[in-house]
């Protein structure tokens, strides 16, 4: 047997013996919950992730050194995957777990790998980004919040939106001007904000689905100590960059295999008959664009995996992700936007009905809404498409 098969057999015992743990541990855990489970709550969603932190799944390709498990990549795919199987939700504290420690363990000092990881690792603290402004959404090297020196630190002031969860983190990664003079890549620093600090101010951003998690956030001459300076002045577009692409091999795994359960939830809806749909059940129309999403659905799983393959071997992040992101947010969008047909009058009335899946895909459904803007705007992925893989001169 080859070392790759080996791997592989390995991998896929430790899918089987994690996969009956997980289901035993939500089943329990959302039995529990008052009120009966809901995976939409925030403050489901974060108690879960503490179970999680409280069970070792957490860190998981961390160094022993600082608590994690040390996981290959591999590993922390079938974590992935068989989390978003069980049904579980993403938790809250996804940026401390996805991007904030992986930078932290790249770039940080001893002193502030032993400050902050514990935090994250119990799932203690909470992290924020703050990266979004109201002039430079997709276009990061134009924010203008600006970190100026003072004694022993800096003076933060500036305005981030869309700052997912500020209103419950800790703790925000924020990046700011500290040399305005600079070229517009080169004057940022990454800074590390305490989110109780006097002048930070966060106003909740209420959504169509009803919900407040994205934030926007004021920073009123807030001191930030120089221990709050991630890796060197001026570097923050560099450090920026590298976090962007510590997610790159697990990102879209669970938000793939949800795919794949909407997919089978679509049709069962097709299945049932047109007495409540608008659209025909039975149309040809319905067959052709759920066989499409089946096709999207197929070669979006071939696509993580490439990407999962290429971070395995080292490779450097290329611009085959925003290929991803256009495929996945733009095709989760046309199947929700067809369980809806589907549902037809039943989604207007899905939020008090008794039937959680109508209410689950309507709700999907408006959140989706989002998935076109966030992490870059499908305007902004076509662009590094065109110029970075087609070699199309810039517009």
């Amino acid at each position: 047997m080859t070392v790759l098969e080996t791997a592989a057999r390995d991998d896929e015992a430790y899918r089987l013996g994690l996969r009956g743990r997980l289901e035993t541990v939500y089943a329990r855990f959302a039995r529990g919950w008052p009120g009966g489970a809901d995976p939409r709550s925030l403050d489901f969603r974060r108690a879960w992730e503490d179970t999680l932190c409280a069970n070792g799944w957490s860190g998981l390709g961390w160094p022993t050194a600082y608590g994690g498990q040390d996981l290959p990549l591999s590993r922390q795919a079938v974590f992935h995957e068989e989390h978003a199987r069980c049904g579980a939700p993403l938790g809250v504290n996804l940026i401390g777990h996805g991007i904030l420690a992986p930078t932290l363990l790249h770039f940080g000092a001893e002193a502030q790998k032993r400050r902050f990881l514990p935090g994250i690792l119990s799932n203690r603290e909470v992290w924020c980004q703050g990266y979004s402004e109201p002039g430079a959404g997709s276009d990061l090297a134009s924010v203008r919040t600006r970190a100026e020196p003072a004694a022993g630190g800096f003076r933060l002031n500036g305005h981030k939106i869309w700052t997912s969860f500020a209103d419950r983190a800790q703790w925000c990664f924020v990046l700011a001007r500290t040399d305005p003079q600079a070229s517009r890549h080169k004057g940022l620093s990454f800074l590390l904000v305490d989110m109780r600090s006097p002048g930070v101010r966060v106003e909740p951003i209420r959504q169509i689905t009803g919900e407040a998690e994205f934030c926007e956030v004021f920073f009123e001459n807030v001191f930030v100590p120089e221990d709050g300076l991630l890796g060197e002045r001026n570097q923050g577009w560099k450090i920026a960059m590298a976090a962007a692409s510590f997610e790159r091999g697990t990102y879209f795994i669970p938000r793939l295999v949800r795919f794949a359960q909407e997919l089978q939830q679509v049709r069962e809806l097709s299945l049932r008959g047109n007495a409540h749909g608008h659209v025909p059940a039975s149309s040809s129309a319905v067959r052709h664009r759920w066989a499409r999403l089946a096709a999207d659905s197929h070669v979006l799983a071939l696509k993580s995996r490439r990407a999962l393959a290429g971070a395995m071997r080292g490779d450097p992040p290329g611009p085959e992700g925003s290929s991803t992101k256009i495929h996945w947010s733009e095709a989760h969008q046309r199947l929700l936007e067809l369980s809806l047909q589907l549902l037809g009058e039943e989604a207007c009335l899905a939020d008090g009905a008794a039937d959680a899946r109508a209410a689950g895909l309507v709700h999907a459904y408006l959140w989706s809404r989002a998935e076109t803007i966030l992490a870059g705007t499908s305007e902004i992925q076509r662009n590094i498409i065109a110029e970075q893989m087609l070699g199309l001169p810039k517009a």
